[in-house]
């Protein structure tokens, strides 16, 4: 072979790979079963909580304390008002942001800080739920309830009710958006340290551990280690990650996990968001559960807009996985906006919310290798209690942050309803908590 024409060839293969990454394939979902937990459910914690939880969104009104349950309206988005008001009688159990099948057949769902930030969401309990879901009748049996606690005072920074006995955490200490378990020890993925925790099966907290990459720390600006200056011309504190952008997925296999942050890092010797080519690409990290410690080893999963966000991130096999991607909003075409008037349609409905299937390649790039598009999914055995599309059933949500293998076929697809701030169904009904269990036999192969 000439010169030229290995030129040519080696050009050739490294166009196919790179048009093969750029350009994943799609496959068909098949909408297999339906459950709904309501949006209005509530829980009521344990008497030795204290009744500081007995009512729930009480500082979600800036500067404001609100005392009289249901009484400040919510809205989603800029305009449209939701149907429930602030503040909740007990807690609430929305805002799934993470879930685990287990071999039962019964899921693990865990509830996230509350109401989105540290500063509202100090009266909201953090809490795991097991399920088991009835698809036939469509719906959700609890089972257990875990409340995440501190106890024996592991975390290193003080807590919302440092002054109480069995210190129930709640969304002004932790963020968890992510869940596996391993050794029957939960262990949960965090975005304001972010940090690592880990749970004994009563909801003890067994130990947190700091988030490293290159083994250099990782910090959020709502990391306690961080503190700002005494005055406003000294240096301000270096972080990497975006508010609410730590550890959004977190994926198992064996005895690694690997935590998946939901935003780009930031370089500050280059002054940027990391990227290629000016496109932002997230950190999949790996930490060994036998030695509990960071590997150093990391995948760069690229997005296909800035503006995207990912949602979950679950292992398919030692190689492969899933990883949720979408876009910032909610919706459907149902109802668009006819007028300037947009407190009842969808000004911009969602366009953008898939799964991906990821491979971890040994270059340290996570490729996407496939997808299936979660705003086309077939319903051919009507299954679906919402109306159709143009024919096809959508998960319109603007946070989907749960997804699973149930078997070798099947996939559930979980969204977070942040109650009562996403009316993505309908333009001001809060969502319910929707379970969505879809055939995708061939792309899981």
């Amino acid at each position: 072979m000439t010169y030229a024409k290995l030129f040519t060839f080696i050009n050739t293969a490294v166009l196919f790979s790179l048009t093969a990454i750029a350009a994943p394939q799609k496959f068909e979902a098949q909408l297999a079963g339906y459950a709904i937990l309501q949006a209005q459910t509530f829980i009521a914690t344990p008497k030795e909580a204290g009744e500081h939880f007995n009512l729930s969104g009480k500082f979600t009104q800036p500067g404001k304390r609100l005392d009289t349950p249901y009484s400040q309206s919510a809205k989603s988005g800029q305009f449209r008002q939701t149907n429930l008001k602030l503040p909740f009688e007990n807690q609430a159990v929305q805002g799934h942001s993470g879930i685990k099948v287990m071999p039962d057949g019964t899921v693990w769902l865990l509830t996230d800080n509350g109401f989105g930030t540290k500063k509202n969401s100090a009266d909201s309990a953090l809490f795991i739920n097991q399920y088991r879901i009835n698809w036939e009748k469509g719906n959700l049996e609890r089972l257990r309830t875990v409340f995440l606690q501190d106890p024996h005072k592991i975390v290193p920074f003080p807590i919302q009710n440092e002054n109480t006995a069995t210190r129930y955490l709640t969304g002004a200490d932790f963020d968890p958006e992510s869940i596996q378990i391993h050794n029957d020890h939960f262990w949960i993925g965090e975005e304001f340290g972010p940090y690592l925790l880990e749970a004994d099966q009563t909801g003890n907290i067994v130990a947190i551990y700091d988030t490293l990459l290159d083994s250099h720390p990782l910090r959020s600006p709502d990391n306690p280690a961080l503190t700002l200056p005494s005055s406003p011309d000294k240096p301000l504190p270096d972080f990497q990650v975006k508010r609410s952008k730590g550890f959004e997925g977190m994926a198992k296999y064996g005895s690694t996990l690997y935590p998946m942050l939901e935003g780009a890092l930031w370089d500050n010797e280059k002054q940027q968001y990391e990227n290629v080519k000016g496109k932002h690409y997230l950190r999949i990290l790996e930490f060994d559960l036998d030695r509990k410690a960071y590997t150093g080893k990391s995948w760069q999963y690229p997005l296909e807009s800035n503006l995207h966000a990912i949602g979950d991130f679950n292992m398919i096999n030692a190689q492969y996985g899933l990883v949720i991607e979408r876009d910032n909003l909610e919706g459907t075409t149902a109802y668009p906006c006819l007028s300037d008037d947009k407190t009842h349609c969808f000004d911009q409905s969602a366009k953008f919310k898939r799964i991906y299937k990821i491979r971890l390649a040994d270059n340290g790039i996570a490729e996407k290798v496939a997808y299936i598009d979660l705003m086309d999914i077939a319903d051919p055995n009507k299954i679906a209690r919402n109306p159709l599309v143009n024919g096809r059933f959508v998960f319109p949500f603007f946070t989907i942050e749960n997804v699973d293998i149930v078997d070798e076929n099947h996939i559930i697809v979980g969204n977070d309803n942040n109650l009562p701030f996403s009316a993505s169904r309908e333009p001001n009904t809060v969502d319910d908590n929707e379970l969505i269990l879809l055939n995708v036999g061939e792309f899981l192969k």
